[in-house]
């Protein structure tokens, strides 16, 4: 089996934590949605509030840092194709996440839980906006906030 994540450091220290924690979410994701055979994998870029507003810039026309941007490769129907495939034998990227590690570290303090929750959260989220959800409308986000919730609930990363 390939590789599931690949991650890379843009103006932030390699940490062993965060390499284990990005591991562990995004297998249970791709768990959840029958994704380990797929041969898909995630590239996840953690960085700076300074890079991300760059690309936030770049890519969404809107000049101002963020906490999370997803960039997936596939429409939410071409996913679907390949969770019930079982031979996809081309290994490509499902998607880019880009996290800004410094605001990770903020709003953990303001929602006054753990560094651990923040990035889990971040991670799942950015995984479900791969996989063609989105909360911009109250349907949407009725199916995708269930989803990021089942899978922190099932690694054990709380609120608290």
């Amino acid at each position: 089996m390939n590789e599931i994540v690949q991650i890379e450091y843009e103006g932030i220290e390699p940490k062993k934590e965060y390499e284990e924690l990005i591991q562990m979410v995004i297998n249970r994701c791709f768990a959840e949605e029958q994704l380990l055979q797929a041969n898909l994998y995630i590239a996840i870029t953690l960085t700076t509030p300074k890079n991300i507003r760059t690309l936030n810039q770049q890519y969404r026309n809107i000049d101002k840092e963020t906490d999370v941007l997803s960039f997936p490769m596939f429409e939410k129907k071409e996913v679907q194709e390949i969770q019930k495939q079982t031979n996809h034998t081309v290994h490509e990227v499902l998607g880019d996440i880009v996290i800004s590690i410094p605001r990770v570290e903020e709003q953990a303090k303001e929602y006054e839980h753990s560094f651990e929750r923040e990035l889990a959260y971040m991670l799942v989220h950015g995984f479900y906006h791969l996989m063609g959800y989105d909360h911009i409308e109250e349907k949407d986000k009725l199916q995708m906030r269930p989803k990021e919730e089942k899978i922190l609930q099932d690694l054990k990363i709380t609120r608290n």
